[in-house]
């Protein structure tokens, strides 16, 4: 319990919710998604644009490696992290912006949907871009005694 406290108090929390996602992402829906899921039902969104079949499982192949990098660069607080993480979160917020407008019912509904999405993942992303001085090459370890 220990490592895991340290884990938490080694970044702030919604950084804490951004590893555990790229985690569970990495490690279960992504080889889920790649290996099991039929090519068939498969969807990838990347900009907003909506990726089927095998287009999707070739797009989900980049999404893995973001993720995997992800967990890693979050678990280890990696330099290398700022500013590739603002930059594909930048990438989301505008798949978020795009999606509703291709894809949604139109109308006010799509505004709405685009400019809360904007809002949210642009705050993130402004967070994550905004956190340069917190990634510095290390891995939270417990302290003893």
């Amino acid at each position: 319990m220990e490592w895991l406290h340290t884990q938490w108090a080694a970044r702030p929390w919604w950084m804490n919710l951004m590893f555990a996602f790229c985690a569970y992402m990495a490690v279960v829906y992504v080889p889920w998604d790649l290996f099991v899921k039929p090519a068939a039902a498969d969807e990838e969104v990347w900009f907003g644009f909506r990726f089927h079949g095998m287009a999707a499982k070739i797009a989900a192949i980049p999404h893995w490696a973001i993720y995997a990098a992800g967990a890693l660069g979050f678990y280890r607080m990696a330099s290398w992290m700022h500013p590739w993480a603002a930059v594909y979160l930048a990438q989301v917020t505008i798949a978020f912006v795009v999606f509703p407008w291709l894809y949604g019912p139109g109308g006010s509904g799509s505004l709405i949907a685009s400019v809360v999405s904007g809002v949210v993942w642009g705050g993130l992303t402004w967070l994550v871009w905004r956190s340069a001085p917190l990634f510095v090459d290390h891995v939270p370890e417990a302290q003893d005694g």
